[in-house]
């Protein structure tokens, strides 16, 4: 029997679909996306009790500041940050294109076995920098001109960059993947910064530590160039994971929550406790609890033998989204008079769902992408592009510009 769902998701996509047809000049493309946002809400959605479009609803945002025109949401995936150096998953030099033997940790790996745990963060070491030094782009400014425009009313991101939350903090964002911002405890569910988890990794990896920086003199970790990075053997991924073939991580250490790690493992405990004492300190941060943030650990891993451990505070592929998280979205979506995918091929389920809860609502979809997205004959199916643009059939149809 063939699997049910492939996680990651590989499969090749459909060719891009450009509608309307004027799209396919930059003038035309930046037409129809004006059209789209602008365009009056769905007759069916005014029709609706409490959704985005009804009278309720635009009272709703009235009330919370938000725009009055039951505003698009923007759901938008990794294409976005390209141009802040960070590297993507499907585009033209993405890491499934390139690298074809490319395989994401799983969270169960993670959880489960600790040599999984040593790799992960020998990698993540030597990419942080770039993540770190990484800064929001001009599309990121972009979104948030379309909301004090009253244009778009909320953000979903699948990236874990923390850009839209920087760039527009008055403009809702859920980031539906987590953020690499901060590290995890699986028992406790404190967070800690990921900066000062960096200053620790490199006072316990020395020999690493001495590696990276070499590699940063050398500028390969911030070249842009492939061929300067494959030069020192380096393979760069999302998400700040970096390979360097034919190294052994078995001797990698890695600190534990310090909170918990005292009451379980006594001088190794006070050990990380001073360790994090020290580090948070002199980056004047400090550790928060669970309730700043939506991803809470299973409470089953709290005496196991994964007791202490911390994980990004990311969702790992085979990990399931917080239902907090996930109602958000759900909630986001289902005020809005529109969806505006940007950047993001829909390939992985938790976005592509949204965009189908879109189409079963009736709201309007718009997608710009440099390429297909999955599913893409189903969600455009009902749109024919006729001489003057656009021609829906029914109150379900969907744009794409």
């Amino acid at each position: 029997m063939p699997p049910l769902m492939r996680i990651p998701y590989t499969a090749p996509l459909p060719p891009a679909l450009t509608i309307p047809a004027s799209a396919r000049t930059v003038s035309g493309a930046v037409a129809a996306l004006a059209a789209f946002l602008t365009a009056p809400p769905a007759p069916h959605l005014l029709r609706q009790g409490g959704g985005a479009g009804s009278a309720a609803g635009l009272e709703g945002r009235r009330g919370r500041g938000g725009p009055a025109s039951g505003g698009a949401v923007l759901l938008s995936g990794a294409g976005v940050s390209v141009a802040s150096g960070l590297a993507d998953y499907r585009g033209q030099s993405g890491t499934y294109t390139l690298n074809k033997s490319y395989k994401p940790i799983y969270y169960s790996e993670f959880v489960n076995e600790d040599y999984a745990r040593r790799r992960y963060w020998a990698r993540s070491f030597l990419g942080w920098s770039t993540l770190d030094r990484a800064r929001p782009n001009r599309a990121h400014w972009a979104v948030k001109e379309l909301g004090e425009m009253g244009l778009v009313g909320e953000v979903i991101t699948q990236n874990v960059d923390s850009f839209h939350p920087t760039v527009h903090p008055s403009l809702p964002t859920t980031e539906l993947h987590g953020a690499l911002r901060s590290v995890v405890c699986l028992s406790c569910g404190t967070h800690y910064p990921r900066s000062s988890f960096q200053r620790i990794l490199a006072r316990l990896n020395p020999t690493w530590a001495a590696f990276l920086a070499d590699l940063e003199r050398s500028g390969a970790l911030s070249s842009e160039d492939p061929a300067h990075r494959r030069a020192r053997g380096l393979r760069t991924n999302p998400d700040g994971d970096v390979d360097v073939p034919g190294v052994q991580y078995d001797r990698f250490a890695y600190p534990a929550c310090p909170r918990c790690a005292g009451r379980k493992r006594g001088a190794a405990g006070a050990e990380a406790a001073g360790l994090w004492a020290d580090e948070l300190s002199a980056g004047g941060e400090e550790p928060y609890p669970d309730h700043h943030h939506p991803h809470r650990p299973s409470a089953t891993l709290l005496d196991g033998p994964h007791a202490a451990v911390l994980k990004p505070a990311v969702v790992m592929f085979g990990e399931a989204i917080a239902p907090p998280v996930r109602a958000a979205a759900d909630a986001a979506l289902d005020r809005a008079g529109r969806l505006l995918v940007v950047g993001s091929s829909l390939a992985t389920y938790s976005a592509w769902r949204l965009a189908r809860r879109a189409k079963e609502r009736g709201i309007p979809v718009g997608v710009v992408n440099l390429g297909g997205v999955r599913g893409e004959e189903a969600f455009f199916a009902d749109v024919e592009d006729g001489a003057d643009g656009i021609v829906e059939r029914d109150y379900a149809s969907q744009n794409s510009c």
